[in-house]
């Protein structure tokens, strides 16, 4: 244990308060103060997560938690309410880029709450979608997280756009995924752990694969031979194969593969169990 001036111990806390008025002190030094403080039981491993959390997310990007392109659900502004109502309902959003032609043409953003009017005078025919967009907010994927979450407490945003180096829709971000960095996600029994890697044996003849996988990883470890000129991750595959938002349990086949969700959300799959038909 360290010592004060007077050569006698420092308490936890002193040597805390100490960290604050020392020059110079580096965020590696108050990390460890900090995880000290739990190794003696003054803070519980909740508490602690939640300021590493804090402190290290300023290290984070978007890019790096952003929800992909691949994996976004979208309303195109040419279709009815008849039509576009249903990924509504279904895929429990709040908020959905409206896209034109392209999906690198946002228009703007629709909340699922502007749409209760719409139910309940049933007024479908006459609707026009671009009268209830709200104005997009873009950012770059270079953004840092901890700069994004005070542009999204300051302008009072949930979701922002993400574009690539070329202006070209990359993906997006809403304030929860943010916050999820700081308090941690609630993992269920499916879960791989990050240092498992992203494809896990299951069985003599399935496999757990993270959804994010790169499409060129799972061809290399499965030797397959799925394109990745349109979609980069193994879940933006999957999706458009479903066409729509699947749920837990659901299954569906590509070439020699049955893909069962083991684990999703509202907004994209997270977890799969992959099964190769045997020859």
């Amino acid at each position: 244990m360290s010592e004060d001036r007077s050569g006698q111990p420092r308490s936890w806390l002193g040597k805390l308060a100490q960290a604050f008025t020392d020059e110079p002190r580096t965020r590696d030094d108050l990390l460890s103060e900090i995880r000290e403080a739990a190794d003696e039981n003054l803070l519980d491993n909740e508490a602690l997560g939640i300021i590493e959390g804090a402190m290290l997310v300023s290290d984070k990007q978007v890019r790096d938690v952003m929800i992909p392109r691949s994996q976004m659900v979208v309303v195109e502004a040419d279709l009815t309410p008849r039509e576009f109502l249903p990924v509504i309902i279904s895929s429990a959003h709040s908020r959905f880029p409206v896209i034109g032609e392209t999906p690198d043409e946002v228009l703007g953003v629709l909340l699922a709450k502007d749409l209760l009017p719409l139910i309940l005078e049933g007024n479908l025919e006459n609707f026009d979608i671009r009268q209830c967009l709200r104005k997009p907010t873009v950012i770059p994927e270079s953004k840092r997280l901890n700069v994004l979450l005070q542009e999204f407490r300051t302008n009072r945003n949930h979701m922002a756009i993400v574009v690539d180096e070329y202006g070209g829709v990359a993906g997006l971000i809403t304030i929860e995924d943010v916050l999820e960095q700081i308090v941690g996600e609630i993992e269920d029994e499916h879960d791989i752990e990050e240092d498992d890697g992203n494809i896990k044996p299951f069985d003599d003849n399935s496999f757990i694969v993270k959804a994010l996988t790169e499409i060129e990883d799972f061809n290399d470890f499965f030797d397959a031979s799925f394109a990745d000129d349109e979609f980069d991750t193994l879940g933006g595959i999957v999706t458009q194969k479903f066409g729509h938002l699947p749920q837990k349990d659901e299954t569906v086949q590509i070439d020699s593969f049955t893909f069962k969700v083991l684990s999703a959300d509202n907004r994209r799959i997270r977890l799969l169990q992959v099964t190769r038909k045997s020859n």
